[in-house]
């Protein structure tokens, strides 16, 4: 772990650079630039507005902030994941001329991903203020909310960028464990209406079920999260880190032979 914290410490700048450098040449030839980074997610907002709301009749309080908020929390993850698996062969220029903690990589595109997730919630405060949700002082409890979030991203993205060097066919796997993940979650429904008693397990056990759920309960129904669910989550989540931090720094000299 110490070697961990002194390779963010030593690499900070160039995280830094590369997620700005990563940002920038995304909308480098677009005619509408950074302009997407908020019509990308409106705009899927209002698809499933208008499914979920309209032709499925969702009768969620507040739905269009209550689905942003989701697909919000979901985009990180889900693009995470997606991205993490063959995270090393596609920095193959880089890592193959320098040494890099490979680590690093996965950092560098949560501050990239992060970013635009905190565009999605900047735009979820706008709806709110719109549609006049109730707010309270258990907003504030989304900041642990999302440092779980982001302790249990790292920790699958990093195990998932180990085995994705060695095993090629991983990606396509991923894709389908995530869209059955994507439908157990509630991004756009309510689980325990649709699924009765397996909602409420998928609620406590499916740990983007359950942080989407948390994030609405602090910024939509002023209530306080299940706050042993939030520990519970927040160890798993150091757990995974752990592990897949000693996976990356004990296997990562072999990388580039693999790949």
């Amino acid at each position: 772990m110490n070697k961990f914290i002194h390779d963010i410490k030593k690499y900070h700048n160039y995280t830094i650079y590369s997620a700005k450098s990563e940002l920038k040449a995304e909308v480098a030839n677009s005619y509408l630039n950074w302009v997407w980074w908020v019509l990308e997610p409106l705009c899927f907002m209002g698809v499933y507005t208008l499914i979920f709301g309209y032709f499925f009749k969702a009768s969620e309080p507040y739905f269009t902030v209550y689905i942003f908020i989701g697909i919000t929390v979901w985009d990180f993850f889900n693009k995470m994941v997606k991205s993490s698996v063959k995270l090393v062969k596609s920095n193959k220029p880089i890592v193959s001329k320098v040494y890099v903690p490979k680590y690093i990589l996965i950092i560098e595109k949560m501050m990239v991903n992060g970013f635009k997730m905190s565009i999605g919630f900047a735009i979820t405060a706008f709806l709110m203020l719109i549609n006049r949700v109730p707010v309270s002082w258990n907003i504030l409890w989304l900041i642990p909310i999302l440092l779980c979030l982001i302790l249990v991203t790292f920790g699958i993205c990093s195990i998932v960028l180990h085995f994705g060097v060695y095993i090629e066919d991983l990606a396509n796997v991923l894709n389908i464990v995530l869209r059955l993940m994507f439908y157990l979650t509630g991004v756009f429904y309510n689980l325990e209406k649709r699924a009765g008693e397996i909602g409420v397990y998928l609620n406590q056990y499916n740990p983007l079920a359950f942080l989407i759920n948390a994030a609405r309960d602090a910024l939509i129904y002023c209530k306080m999260p299940n706050l042993l669910w939030v520990s519970l989550w927040l160890i798993i989540g150091m757990i995974l880190s752990a592990v897949g931090i000693r996976l990356i720094q004990k296997n990562e000299n072999s990388y580039v032979k693999v790949i």
